[in-house]
């Protein structure tokens, strides 16, 4: 089993940056594609990057593109989140995932959920 826990949320400003940390346990994390999902109050939980287990391929929603690098570390078991250039409507629950298959948009790829860190922008 996988367990997924993440930290490094906050309150920030618009323009300013955070860094999101995923740790992961468990002897199968190498195996493992991660990414990052958010999900806004009233809305579905939506895909924002993802990395394949190789910490080489990385793809992004086309709304952090440009603004967000996702990295992982396997030799620690964490993937993270570099959100630069924040906006308002960055504000989410920012989710951590995994899965045995790649990562796709859609969250029903994921395996493994980690509880959600709250990220809010402030205008």
């Amino acid at each position: 089993q996988v367990q997924l826990v993440e930290s490094g949320g906050g309150l920030v400003q618009v323009g300013g940056s955070l860094r999101l940390s995923c740790a992961a346990s468990g002897p199968t994390f190498s195996i493992l594609n991660t990414g990052w999902f958010r999900q806004a109050p009233g809305k579905g939980r939506e895909f924002v990057a993802g990395v394949l287990r190789n910490a080489i391929t990385t793809y992004y929603s086309d709304s952090v593109k440009g603004r967000f690098t996702i990295s992982r570390d396997n030799a620690k078991n964490t993937v993270y989140l570099q959100m630069n250039s924040l906006k308002p409507e960055d504000t989410a629950v920012y989710y951590c995932a995994a899965a045995r298959a790649a990562i796709t948009m859609s969250p029903l790829t994921v395996d493994y959920w980690g509880q959600g860190t709250q990220v809010t922008v402030s205008s």
